[in-house]
Parts: structure tokens; C-alpha cells; sequence
């Protein structure tokens, strides 16, 4: 499994930068979903 990723995508795993950007698009994804779940009143 690890021979078939290249090496392009193993140094975009290890990019601490996409790490931080992906973490920071599942934040907003989960604010959004809990923000129009609770305070669908407030928008």
C-alpha cells in the first residue's frame, strides 16, 4: 500500500501547511453544520 503512494503525494501528506489547511476546512465544515443546526434563529 505504501509502494503505490507517490512521491508527490506523500510530500503533500507531510506538507504541515495542507495538514493546517485541511484541518482548518473541517473546522469551518463543523461550525457551519453546528451553527445552522443551533442557531438557525441567530443566522
Amino acid at each position: 500500500m505504501t509502494q503505490r503512494i507517490s512521491d508527490s503525494q506523500k510530500a503533500k501528506m507531510q506538507n504541515p501547511f495542507l495538514q493546517f489547511f485541511k484541518f482548518l476546512y473541517l473546522n469551518v465544515r463543523i461550525l457551519k453544520i453546528v451553527a445552522s443546526g443551533h442557531g438557525g434563529t441567530r443566522k
